[in-house]
């Protein structure tokens, strides 16, 4: 398996160890740009990225009562961070892509070291990423490996969480989402303030059939960008290594026109749900006046992000599923099944 992957149709990126092609017989079902350059200066949408140093939001961009001090993060979404920050681990240079072959499969791996105060956090971390694809019952499978340990001697603890954030569309003639078949496995999610993040309570998503039962995405409606929690006793019972928890569904997407399914698994507590709603790519055109790049805009993909709870590095009560210290391995495993009937 390489960077670029025919049998299994994959292409990945070093920058942000991020999945630019996620191909089923022909049809790239993500979101993506058409050369690894546009992505440094045109990937405002967090297309396929890996996110870190944190996923989400961290209220009011600060850590408190972490090595007992507070820390300052960039809010790069007023007034919170967002993403691991300005310049988080998406929009970073990882080294590789390195051949590895990984739980019997040929794959890649991708490896980053975050230095002791990048985008304020403290600390000096490795996070490694591996990708591993092959074909199961006709299926198009790709899973996907986090690891991050803390290397560093700035400090005894740090926060860590990481996802992906490519977004679906299975109907890529299409520039919308409208009309994906969507089933999730939960109706439980963070209750929001008014900035997006987390009151502490645990609420249904209103107007959304029971977990397990197929809803239909409308032109407009439903519009989600909620945290949606499997596990509600994650906060006293997730480790910090979920790679050896069980597998759970998080989401089954289809779509009637194009015939393309994908099924999103992971041993993560939590999945953020996004339609869409502040996607944005505008045109981007050569010096001769070529189109590279057609204008995309809200309800083009939708981005499924395994992780811990928004804001736990945030919280003290949550803390425990994203604290990282010396000789602590923090992991998530996710895994990917596309097909075409």
């Amino acid at each position: 398996m390489s960077a670029k992957q025919p049998e299994s149709a994959f292409t990945f990126l070093s920058q942000g160890a991020l999945i630019q092609e996620f191909k089923i017989e022909g049809y790239n079902i993500v979101q993506s740009l058409p050369d690894a350059k546009l992505y440094k200066t045109h990937n405002n949408v967090y297309l396929g990225e890996t996110i870190g140093r944190t996923t989400n939001r961290i209220r009011d961009a600060k850590l408190h009562n972490l090595n007992d001090t507070s820390y300052e993060l960039a809010a790069n979404d007023v007034p919170n961070s967002l993403h691991g920050g300005l310049n988080g681990w998406g929009k970073q240079e990882f080294e590789g892509p390195n051949p590895t072959k990984r739980n019997g499969r040929e794959g890649i791996m991708f490896r980053y070291v975050s230095k002791d105060g990048e985008e304020g956090y403290p600390g000096t971390v490795e996070c490694h990423v591996w990708y591993t694809a092959g074909m199961e019952e006709g299926k198009t499978v790709l899973e996907v490996e986090y690891q991050v340990e803390l290397i560093g001697d700035e400090c005894e603890e740090t926060v860590v969480g990481v996802t992906n954030h490519s977004y679906f569309n299975l109907n890529p003639s299409s520039p919308t989402i409208e009309g994906t078949v969507v089933t999730l496995g939960t109706n439980d999610i963070l209750d929001l303030d008014s900035t997006q993040v987390p009151t502490g309570k645990i609420v249904s998503f209103p107007k959304l059939p029971p977990p397990n039962s197929a809803f239909i995405l409308g032109a407009v409606e439903p519009a989600i960008d909620h945290c949606f929690v499997m596990d509600t006793s994650a906060p006293n019972s997730c480790p910090l290594d979920t790679r050896l928890l069980p597998l759970h569904t998080l989401a089954t997407l289809s779509h009637p026109n194009s015939g393309l399914h994908l099924e999103v698994q992971s041993t993560e507590p939590a999945f953020q749900f996004y339609t869409g709603e502040g996607f944005s790519l505008p045109e981007v055109k050569s010096e001769d006046g070529c189109t590279l790049v057609s204008s995309r805009g809200k309800r083009a993909g939708i981005a499924i992000e395994p992780s811990r709870y928004v804001d736990a590095p945030g919280r003290e009560e949550w803390r425990s599923m994203c604290r990282v210290r010396q000789g602590d391995v923090w992991g998530a495993k996710s895994v990917y099944r596309a097909w075409k009937e």
